[in-house]
């Protein structure tokens, strides 16, 4: 099997049974029914080609991984491409190795590890794999990453990915954008239009990874100095509505009425010429609304 040192303890889960649990023969592909919690998405045409032509020459090397179904079928849990690969050429048969599974929690975990460790995923494919691991199982980063023998700085990174927005982790899953590129334009997460707008420039350009994080470090500060020069929302009440709640109080109380402002607050300073003066514009005041 190789030497698995530093693969992550969950690869014990695959390839670390004891030989006397396991269950090798040629299964039937069809009785073989796909796992359902494949996190791979995109199969390469072109490579899957490459697989099969290499299967019809020399066999499949290494027998896959299912686990047996009520039903008399077999659920697979590594080997998808090993799998799509025969199909294409029309095999019949291909070498199984057959393991017991507690449940779903764990084929879930065996499909995710499997995938991560023994297959080319795109970034995207293998961020949603490792947000699985830490959803589903509870797992920090840390330990996500110990199960799939990765840095955590690589899951922390992949994860990132799912910030960008729907149609720029399609780009990548596609090689539209690179993992480079996408983090260049992470630098402009806290805005969507621009992220739209680097995308754009980036692709229709070709733009390299060090283009791209020029551009967007530009963007980026452009942005700032355009934030910084717009001025900030006055709160001093216009001069004409102030002259005219003015004249509405005067013409009410029969004084001098004078509004001072002190940015959103102020104060109605309200003449007054005597004490029964004073007293006048008390009963006015306190009396009706004005």
């Amino acid at each position: 099997m190789g030497n698995l040192k530093g693969l992550g303890r969950g690869v014990d889960l695959l390839f670390n049974q004891d030989e006397e649990e396991e269950k090798y023969f040629s299964c039937e592909v069809e009785k073989i029914v796909p796992n359902q919690f494949q996190p791979r998405t995109h199969f390469d045409k072109e490579s899957l080609k490459e697989l099969a032509d290499s299967i019809q020459e020399k066999g499949i090397i290494q027998p896959l991984v299912v686990v047996s179904n009520k039903d008399g079928s077999y659920g697979l849990i590594a080997g998808e491409r090993r799998l799509r690969a025969s199909q294409l050429i029309g095999l019949e048969e291909v070498p199984v190795v057959v393991r017991d599974v507690s449940g779903d929690d764990e084929l879930l975990e065996l499909a995710l590890i499997e995938n991560v460790q023994r297959q080319n995923l795109n970034p995207i494919e293998e961020a949603q794999a490792y947000e699985k691991l830490i959803k589903v199982f509870s797992y920090t980063q840390e330990e996500a990453a110990a199960r799939v023998g990765k840095k955590r700085s690589t899951v922390t990174n992949r994860l990132r990915l799912l910030q960008l927005p729907d149609f720029i982790q399609e780009d990548i899953a596609n090689k539209r954008l690179t993992e480079g590129h996408a983090r260049a334009i992470l630098r402009l997460s806290d805005d969507a239009a621009a992220m739209k707008e680097a995308r754009t420039h980036i692709i229709s350009k070709s733009m390299s990874v060090r283009q791209a994080e020029k551009l967007t470090s530009r963007m980026k500060l452009e942005s700032r100095s355009t934030r910084a020069s717009v001025p900030k929302q006055s709160n001093v009440i216009p001069e004409s509505f102030s002259r005219s709640l003015l004249n509405r109080v005067t013409n009410k109380l029969h004084s001098k009425v004078q509004l001072v402002q002190n940015g959103s607050r102020g104060k109605l300073e309200i003449d007054y010429y005597s004490l029964d003066d004073l007293e006048r514009l008390i009963d006015l005041i306190a009396g009706e609304d004005i």
